[in-house]
């Protein structure tokens, strides 16, 4: 039996299929919904991400828990610290747009908030392009078992052992530390790091069930900061967030606005310590050139403003992002980077060689099974400057995400090239919209498409993370196969405002 999912946008889970054909949601385009704020400590609200109705068609590992409460899509820790665990494919298909897909390998999955083993689509052989990877989100916990980490003092004398418990602040000497006693060329990168640091934060985000760590960036004079959605998830039902800057100062936090499946979160910081609000300056992410240098800040394991470098590896990279349950949170068209990502990073900016933010670092390949610490193998996935910017205003403005859709639903059971508009519908969903942007275009279903605009489609991954990039509105040229002839049309991409995940 084929999974069938929809491609495009979001609306809220647990709605009844219909409407415009997006994912489990009738909400219509251009429907408003009140900006989240649930940073604020008004109370516990109701859970985030209802359980779907329907669970798992497939039998969980030997080990592994199945229970039937509400599974957030991001990482969070395995019971008792947080929701307990949904697997398989049919399990979200009548309310998730995402490929939701089991961990590889047996026995519990990693530690709290540790990136899991990559999942693949269902039915797929491995992609050049595609590809799921998990979730660079560190929560709390990392900080005791650090024991044997080993640092430097400036002068390279002597290291300094890192013992279970020690603080980070008194016994690790960072790039902040470095330059207070040594100049450096502004362009190197020592440089760019001391101008970088004092605009990048550490979110601790506190939450009734669970609690996490990870990474954000000054994004303008009034005080906002971005970071990825599943960094401040935790803090969502009458949790707190709290910023702290690269000097040991903190102030409180709340959310502005939140989209899911762009994977961005924007703060706005509460009474700042005065002359703390030092923005980034943004680059060009559509200028990034393979190759180029790259530079990653962060709080990996609780490390805060760790600096780490390497180069652009890819472009373009399609990256469906799913935490160790194989629940999919979101999608983007990556920079792919080897400069080093962990968990803890999520949200912290990845800058080129002029310090200019390129990318906010979201995800990583990891071969952990399960069994030990995953962490980088050189393998890190960055969101574009220019559409976490996008995204970014747009929820300053309205609190709302708005996402570009197809109006389709997608065979995820297909193995071929190119995506597969799905044969049959889902419950009311039919597999094309009626009067959507597919259906203007003249696509069917069975269609396969193979080339969205220039960029080619390897699979489903690859063209959501290509949808997404555009905006509603955009005319796109689209190249599809029917019976085996090759065929081309041009798109309209409709709307479809808020989450549903």
């Amino acid at each position: 039996m084929n999974t069938e999912y929809e491609i495009g946008s979001t609306g809220q889970r647990g709605e009844q299929p219909g409407g415009t054909g997006e994912p489990g949601g009738a909400q219509s385009a251009g429907e408003s919904r009140p900006a989240p704020a649930f940073a604020r400590p008004s109370g516990q609200g109701p859970e985030p991400f209802p359980a779907p109705d329907g669970r798992a068609a497939e039998p969980a590992p030997a080990t592994q828990a199945v229970a039937e409460q509400s599974a957030s899509p991001y990482a969070v820790p395995v019971p008792p610290f947080g929701p307990d665990q949904v697997t398989g494919t049919a399990a979200h298909a009548e309310h998730c747009p995402f490929d939701a897909a089991p961990p590889l390998g047996g026995g519990w999955g990693p530690g709290p908030g540790e990136p899991s083993a990559p999942v693949k689509p269902p039915g797929q052989s491995p992609k050049k392009r595609g590809g799921l990877v998990t979730l660079a989100a560190a929560v709390a916990l990392v900080t005791g078992v650090l024991g044997g980490v080993i640092g430097t003092t400036l002068n390279g004398d002597s290291p300094i052992s890192l013992s279970s418990g020690s603080s980070h602040s008194s016994t690790t000497t960072t790039a902040s530390d470095n330059v207070k006693a040594l100049s450096r060329v502004p362009d190197s990168i020592a440089g760019i790091a001391a101008k970088a640091l004092p605009g990048t934060v550490t979110i601790k985000a506190d939450g009734s069930q669970e609690s996490g760590t990870g990474t954000g960036w000054i994004f303008d004079t009034e005080g906002h900061v971005i970071t990825n959605n599943h960094v401040v998830a935790p803090a969502q039902g009458g949790g707190k967030l709290t910023v702290k800057f690269s000097d040991g100062s903190e102030c409180p936090a709340s959310v502005v606005g939140q989209a899911k499946g762009y994977d961005i979160a924007v703060l706005k910081l509460y009474n700042p310590p005065a002359g703390k609000l030092v923005p980034l300056p943004l680059g060009d992410s559509d200028k990034v050139a393979v190759g180029d240098a790259a530079i990653a800040i962060g709080a990996p394991y609780d490390l805060e403003s760790t600096v780490t470098s390497g180069i652009i590896s890819a472009k373009n990279r399609p990256v469906a992002s799913s935490d160790e349950r194989g629940v999919q949170a979101s999608y983007m068209n990556a920079l792919q980077t080897d400069a080093s990502i962990n968990p803890g990073n999520s949200g912290g900016p990845l800058l080129n060689a002029n310090g200019q933010v390129i990318g906010i670092d979201s995800a990583i390949e990891s071969n952990s099974n399960g069994s030990g610490r995953a962490g980088s193998i050189g393998l890190g996935f960055a969101i574009p400057i220019n559409q976490a910017k996008r995204v970014a205003q747009m929820l300053i403005q309205t609190g709302i995400p708005v996402y570009p859709i197809l109006g389709m639903l997608r065979n995820d059971q297909y193995s071929g090239d190119g995506a597969q508009i799905a044969t049959n519908g889902i419950q009311d969903t039919p597999a094309v919209t009626p009067g959507g942007p597919a259906d203007q275009a003249g696509l069917k279903p069975g269609d396969v498409i193979t080339k969205l605009g220039d960029v080619l489609i390897d699979n489903g991954p690859a063209l959501v993370s290509e949808i997404w990039t555009h905006t509603p509105g955009d005319k796109i040229p689209v190249q599809y196969t029917r019976n085996g002839q090759t065929m081309t049309t041009t798109v309209t991409l409709g709307s479809r405002t808020g989450d549903q995940i």
